[in-house]
Parts: structure tokens; C-alpha cells; sequence
């Protein structure tokens, strides 16, 4: 039987949760969430979408803060026949209260120099009041397997809970210089701090076996897996060392000439009533019918009891290692690590009312230390050990146009090298799981009402490349459509207030494959995999501008 816990280290978690590519987080200021697309932007956030628009700024200091409130609702069902009510649902919730985006930017002639602040991958805590499938697979799987080793069981129950965060925080810093009225570049470079923790614990297996052999407690009612199966070790090892002494115990009799005495007459050539009545026992347990043990012969008795001391011995190692597998299992692991992503940039302004932009950030090289706090590791997570967690490249282009003194379009499409990424987590393992690279492409409208207020919205669609070695019940990868929308509005002139929703449909996603019951007999499984992501945002822009 495999471990019960089965967890993916830091994948299921790390990835982004909201707008981005599969672990980079895009949705990073509240003029994002109402328009969906910013990579052109000129504005106080082009310190993380264009930093080389930064320059279109006045001359002077530029501040931004905002935050957004993220939810998401999760199901994951499957149809895994030996589930208890099968096909059967997994809720899970995700929650980001707080997802903070700070900026701040100089801008002095020619140059602009700026710094900013965000959860850059990640961002919020999954929880799974009832475990995952794949969790709970282990211990569905008791029933079965017992059943075909003539031990009828029916009946399974267990305390599952899986909770999880992810947060990778990035602090970024850029120089911005114009060349001319039509051409900017910037360089920047970002630190990316991640941490991952993990808890969850499968508690109280219990599972209803008929089988008195290991105590007359097992009648058919629910009891601790645990328990029973310390009961079937401690039996079966009685039962070969019972087996090994009897089987010493009877070969003087046999190479004596007495093999061929019916072992019921056994008193006849030294064995005792009891000893008698123990061979007959334990042959009863090897299998042998009331018929066989009752005309068997010494040297048929001792023959018995030689081929089944080796198979007590192995049914008592089986028995062992599922009474540990079922013991209350708790898992308590952070997961922490840092790395750099250089980041290049350029705006071109090709008109007074068209502005261009390009942004490529180099692949950000992470490096996860585990740490098992409490030594509850459940098995799985090793302290001290090293995972690879690295963010893909990305390159990032966009267009803002303003048809109409009132009117401002926007485009911006995002290319993810998710096949230059480990995304197995080992460096000793090389699993494909990227078919293609991870697109974006989003499009948004702005019409200022007055001079003080603006209504805007956008569209933002994904486009995933993963192939099924990437999906599981732990972490997938579907296409989405976000549609965003929102406000404006000048306070003074100096401030700027922007309020933006925005809601994300994920397309249904599935997964059919082979799940080996006791590691051997295949079993045809279907998942499917749904999730919704909701977003309100507010921010404040600064500008102490010239």
C-alpha cells in the first residue's frame, strides 16, 4: 500500500491563484483589475507593467498603494469507484484578504528612478475541510484489498483535512532613461522571497472487518485500522512461531519412522493432547479444511507447517507496515527560499496618441529549503531537503491608444516559457509536463465621463499549455475569461481613486487515468477539476508631480 500522503512538494501550492501564468501573479494594481490589461501603462503601476513608460511621468514623485481582496471557490470530483459515495466532491476555498501592490517612482528630466512592492506568485491559503481525492484514495483502498486477502470488509471513515499558503513576495527596483521623444529603456531587477507551508493531517481510519481470526472484537463493526492490523501482525507472528517450533518439534518423529501416524493419533508417538490440538490450529489457519486436518499425517502435518511459517511471517510484515501506514498522520512543513529576476524594458511612442511597450523578465532561479517542524513530515517532506520552485521567463507586450481626447484602448498579450522550467520539483527527476507555453491576451476601454470621473472595463483570456503529467487533484492548469470593470475618479488633482471587480470562469478541467489498486491492479479514475475566482480592488495614486 502507498503512503498516505501524497503530496506534490510546493507545486500545489506556488502557483498563481489569480491572473497570470501558471506561478506568476499579473494582477497587480486596482487600475489592473478594472481594465485587465496594463502593459503600456504611463502611469504610477508601470513601475511593475512598463517601466520604461515611467518616463512619460512629470517630473517629480509618484506614489501608489492598493490592495485587493481575492477569493476562490474550488471542486474537485472523482469518480474512483472505491470512494464512499462515489463519484464524490472535494470543496476547497482559497482566500486572499490582503494582496497589497506599492509603488512609488522619481522622475527627474530624463530619468526615473522607482521601486515597488507585490506578492508577485501565490498569494493566499487553499483549505480542504475534506481532504483530496488522492488522499482519501489510500484509504478507500482498504476495503478492497483486504477483501481480496479473504478478510470481507465494506466500510471505511477518516478525518481529512488539507490546508496550504503560498506567498512569494517581490521587491522590485528599476532605472528608467528616455532616449528621445520616441524610444525609453529601463532595466530593473527583482528580488523574489517565497514561502510555502503546508499543514494537514489524516486522522482516526477505521473500517469494519469480519474477520475473528485477529480478535472476536472484529465482528463487522467499525473499529481503528490501526488497531486491527497490530492485532493481525501480533497473530500471525504467534502463528509462525508456532509453525517454526512445531515444525523443529516434529522431525524426530518423522525421521524416526513415525511420519506416516495420523496426527490424531500423535499421542502414540509422544505428542501431548495439546500439542495436538495447537498443530490442528494452526494448520486451520494455514487453510487446511476440517477434512484434510482431520486424516492428516504427522509428516503431511509437518509439511503444512513448513510452507506456511514463511507466509505467517510475511502476512505479520504486511500487517505491520499497514498498521503504521494508518496511524494518525500529521503533516507541518514551510518550504523558503530567494532568488533575482532581471528585468528589460523598452516604450516606444509612436504617436501622440499610440504608445507601444515590450518587458521581458529573465527566468527567476528558486531554490526551496524544507523544514518539518515537529518532525510531522508525514513521511513525505524530508528537513533540510532542496526543491526546485523556478518562475518561467516572461515576456510582456502592450499598446495603449487614444482614438478620442475621452476614449483610451489598451492591449497586452504575455508569452510564459513554462518549457525552459523544472516544474517537477527535482533536479534528479525530468518529467515533461509543458506541451506548449502559457499565453495571456487582454484588451480594455477607458471613457472618462468628466474631468474627474472614468469608467472602464476589460477582458483578459488564458491560454495553458500543461499536459496531464502537470494536472492532479493538487494543483491544474485550465484556459480562463476574466472580465473586469470599474472607476476613477479624481480627488484632487494630486489623488487618484480607482475601484475595480473583476470575475474569472475557468474551464472545466478533467483527467483520465489508471489508478493502481495495491500498486498492481489498475482501476480506470476520471477527475474533474472547477474553480472561480472572484476580485474587488481599491487603490490611491499619488502624484507630486511638476
Amino acid at each position: 500500500m502507498k503512503k498516505l500522503f501524497m503530496f506534490i512538494v510546493s507545486a500545489s501550492l506556488a502557483g498563481t491563484l489569480f491572473a497570470g501564468g501558471l506561478v506568476t501573479n499579473t494582477n497587480q494594481s486596482a487600475l489592473y483589475a478594472r481594465l485587465q490589461s496594463r502593459n503600456a501603462s504611463t502611469a504610477i503601476d508601470a513601475v511593475y507593467y512598463n517601466p520604461a513608460g515611467l518616463t512619460k511621468l512629470n517630473d517629480g514623485f509618484h506614489f501608489s498603494v492598493s490592495n485587493q481582496t481575492i477569493g476562490q471557490s474550488r471542486a474537485i470530483t472523482s469518480n474512483y469507484p472505491y470512494l464512499s459515495g462515489s463519484p464524490k466532491e472535494y470543496p476547497g476555498t482559497v482566500s486572499a484578504p490582503l494582496f497589497p501592490s506599492v509603488y512609488a517612482a522619481y522622475k527627474m528630466g530624463r530619468f526615473a528612478f522607482s521601486a515597488g512592492f507585490n506578492p508577485i506568485g501565490g498569494g493566499g491559503g487553499a483549505k480542504y475541510e475534506q481532504g483530496l481525492p488522492s488522499f482519501e484514495m489510500m484509504v478507500a483502498d482498504l476495503p478492497p484489498l483486504l477483501s481480496i486477502q479473504d478478510i470481507p470488509t465494506t466500510q471505511y471513515s477518516a478525518d481529512i483535512f488539507f490546508e496550504g499558503s503560498s506567498i512569494y513576495f517581490g521587491y522590485q527596483a528599476n532605472l528608467s532613461f528616455e532616449l528621445n521623444d520616441y524610444v525609453s529603456l529601463a532595466a530593473g531587477m527583482r528580488l523574489v522571497t517565497a514561502k510555502n507551508i503546508t499543514t494537514g493531517y489524516i486522522k482516526d481510519i477505521r473500517i469494519n472487518p469480519t474477520y475473528q481470526a485477529f480478535g472476536s472484537a472484529y465482528d463487522g463493526s467499525m473499529v481503528l485500522a490501526s488497531t486491527f492490523f497490530t492485532s493481525g501482525a501480533t497473530t500471525l507472528t504467534a502463528l509462525q512461531t508456532g509453525a517454526n517450533l512445531y515444525y523443529a518439534g516434529l522431525d524426530p518423529i518423522v525421521t524416526g519412522g513415525g511420519g506416516a501416524t495420523l496426527l490424531t493419533d500423535g499421542g502414540t508417538v509422544g505428542l501431548t493432547p495439546t500439542d495436538i490440538a495447537t498443530i490442528q490450529t494452526i494448520m486451520g489457519a494455514a487453510g487446511q479444511t476440517a477434512e484434510q486436518i482431520g486424516t492428516a499425517t504427522i509428516a503431511y502435518a509437518q509439511a503444512v507447517l513448513g510452507g506456511a511459517a514463511p507466509v505467517f511471517g510475511a502476512g505479520s510484515a504486511q500487517m505491520s507496515a499497514l498498521a503504521g501506514q494508518t496511524q494518525d498522520t500529521e503533516v507541518d512543513v514551510e518550504q523558503t527560499g530567494r532568488g533575482i529576476t532581471p528585468i528589460i524594458g523598452a516604450n516606444l511612442t509612436l504617436s501622440e496618441n499610440l504608445n507601444v511597450s515590450f518587458r521581458y523578465e529573465f527566468q527567476t532561479k528558486l531554490e526551496l529549503t524544507t523544514k518539518v517542524n515537529n518532525g510531522m513530515g508525514g513521511g513525505i517532506f524530508i528537513d533540510g531537503e532542496k526543491v526546485i520552485a523556478d518562475m518561467p521567463a516572461l515576456l510582456a507586450m502592450g499598446f495603449e491608444y487614444k482614438p478620442a481626447d475621452r476614449v483610451m484602448l489598451t492591449g497586452s498579450f504575455n508569452l510564459y516559457f513554462d518549457d525552459k522550467v523544472d516544474y517537477d520539483g527535482s533536479a534528479d527527476i525530468n518529467v515533461n509536463m509543458i506541451e506548449k507555453n502559457f499565453k495571456e491576451l487582454a484588451f480594455g476601454a477607458q471613457f472618462a465621463v468628466n474631468d474627474k470621473l472614468r469608467a472602464s472595463a476589460g477582458w483578459l483570456g488564458t491560454y495553458t499549455g500543461v499536459n496531464s503529467n502537470y494536472i492532479s487533484d493538487q494543483r491544474y492548469s485550465t484556459n480562463t475569461n476574466s472580465f473586469g470593470g470599474g472607476i476613477g475618479y479624481s480627488i484632487t488633482p494630486m489623488i487618484d481613486l480607482n475601484i475595480g471587480g473583476a470575475y474569472t470562469v475557468y474551464d472545466l478541467g478533467e483527467k483520465e487515468y489508471n489508478y493502481f489498486l495495491g500498486g498492481a491492479m489498475p482501476v480506470p479514475v476520471k477527475e474533474t477539476y472547477d474553480k472561480a475566482t472572484w476580485i474587488i480592488a481599491v487603490g490611491l495614486d499619488f502624484n507630486f508631480g511638476k
